[in-house]
């Protein structure tokens, strides 16, 4: 749960004026716009999987684990692909204030759409979400970014606050959300981030001034509306169709073209910039490293999305969470990570300063290799967690907290890295652009996850154990590989640190 980008917003920077322990105030507005939107993406999707694939008698859409899945990691993998939508429509067209908020309205709108608990509607509200996430996320983040036109240490410490506000709201949603679902039924734990959202767009409307009208007028008028409306009227035609039943989808095979349109489309733009993009000896070298730190990134977030996937359906169905009588809802899980991650930045903040000055620097791949293995000793835990439960036995939930631990660590050894490394590497033309390859990493990283997530199969729990260790095995194999391209790849980066 990492802020998206620092970016530029792409208007201009905000002069100084009201200051809150010495930040802009503006800092404030996008802490809580940001904290309320993560408060209703991270609460949702605490309940996500879990609602689809409860039965119709218990208020659920009874949707086979394996489809389940599949729509889950759609749903995240296209948030961060329309991200890049979401930029170009800022800079363009709205400015990053306005996208910011129609992007929020969306939000509240889908969320609200959600909580109507009709099948087809519920699918809308999804492709709604995905709309609004993909506009708010990027702009939120250019925003802070614009407060700062100085950059240096007083922007890494606006966005270390900004960070905490992300993680705050994914820490009360992932426990007041699937709290609200359990007390009061699904219909309210999906209204409930949409009250959040709506929170979140009524605060920025009410001091969005104090961002002196940074991010007010897109950068490049010269953008059209044409293909944004184009694709907004075929996407109309499509669920139409769907919803008419005359469009049948099959989520497990849309997910699995996904994952190779996905794919095709980082590799097409790796063979541009290493063939046709113009690029001397050393750009090129740079770019096969951030090839390497693509496909790390891509596997990390196959395995680490688990946690919103197989990991909340093995909370639900395998987990003793009984609690002084009490029965804890199975999503509430879903806040140990946030937590840890407030927890550990400071503690990995240290070391790598630390560690910087003693002369160990240590590059990007070092620090993925031991992300990716983090990762894989997490599936482990999970591994011997799953025999227990083969054996017919109910498991305690220190094994997904001992695994959210180790998974936690490995993103704090990956995510802020991959963000910095995929600007200091870039071509100085292709910066921009080389940010929406990360975040293309992360939207392929999630289809993949949920894809792997349907390989378990309730009707076969031995699937359980042979996931977890099949994980493992590629995610250590992964990280072992990224370490012992180390040495190349410092040579590669020509001094880059």
């Amino acid at each position: 749960m990492i802020p998206a980008a620092d970016a530029p917003a792409g208007a201009a920077a905000a002069p100084p004026g009201r200051t809150i322990f010495g930040q802009p105030f503006g800092i404030a507005t996008l802490f809580l716009t940001e904290m309320w939107e993560r408060f209703t993406f991270y609460g949702m999707r605490a309940i996500l999987i879990l609602f689809m694939t409860t039965g119709v008698a218990a208020g659920g859409l009874a949707i086979p684990d394996a489809a389940a899945s599949a729509i889950y990691g759609l749903y995240l993998g296209s948030t961060y692909l329309l991200g890049l939508g979401g930029g170009w429509i800022a800079d363009r067209l709205l400015g990053s204030q306005r996208a910011v908020l129609s992007g929020g309205l969306l939000i509240m709108v889908g969320n609200a759409l959600l909580a109507l608990n009709d099948t087809g509607v519920f699918f809308v509200g999804l492709a709604v979400i995905v709309l609004g996430v993909g506009l708010l996320k990027p702009n939120v983040s250019a925003l802070v970014a614009s407060l700062y036109p100085e950059g240096g240490a007083r922007r890494d410490a606006g966005f270390s606050v900004f960070y905490m506000g992300i993680n705050s709201g994914a820490t009360l949603g992932s426990v007041l959300v699937p709290l609200c679902a359990q007390r009061f039924g699904w219909h309210w734990g999906f209204a409930l981030p949409a009250l959040g959202m709506a929170f979140g767009v009524a605060q920025f409307l009410a001091s969005r001034r104090h961002l002196h009208g940074a991010g007010l007028a897109p950068v490049d008028k010269r953008g059209s509306w044409t293909p944004v409306i184009a694709f907004l009227a075929l996407l109309a035609v499509l669920v139409a169709l769907m919803l008419s039943g005359r469009l049948r989808v099959n989520p497990v095979e849309l997910a699995r073209l996904a994952t190779y349109g996905y794919g095709l489309l980082a590799l097409a733009y790796f063979i541009y910039l290493l063939g046709f993009a113009g690029l001397d000896r050393i750009e090129r070298g740079r770019v096969l490293v951030v090839l390497a730190l693509f496909a790390g990134s891509v596997m990390f977030w196959a395995g680490y999305e688990q946690q919103g996937a197989s990991f909340n359906l093995f909370a639900q169905r395998y987990t003793d969470l009984q609690l002084l009588g009490w029965q804890v809802p199975p999503g509430v899980l879903q806040a140990v990570n946030p937590f840890f991650v407030i927890a550990l930045s400071p503690v990995f903040a240290w070391l790598w300063i630390s560690l910087g000055r003693r002369g160990v620097d240590l590059p990007a791949a070092t620090k993925f290799g031991v992300g990716l293995i983090f990762l894989g000793l997490g599936f482990l835990v999970m591994y011997f967690a799953s025999r227990h439960v083969l054996a017919g036995e109910t498991v305690l939930p220190t094994w997904l907290i001992c695994t959210y631990l180790l998974h936690t660590m490995g993103e704090l050894c990956l995510s802020p890295v991959g963000l910095s490394y995929m600007s200091k590497l870039a071509p100085p033309r292709f910066v921009g652009q080389m940010m929406g390859l990360w975040f293309l990493s992360l939207a392929l990283g999630d289809n993949v996850a949920g894809q792997l997530s349907g390989h378990y199969d309730s009707s076969h729990l031995e699937s359980l154990p042979t996931l977890f260790s099949q994980v493992f095995c590629y995610a250590v194999i992964a990280g072992a590989v990224m370490l012992l391209l180390t040495p190349l790849s410092r040579r590669l980066m020509a001094g880059v640190k």
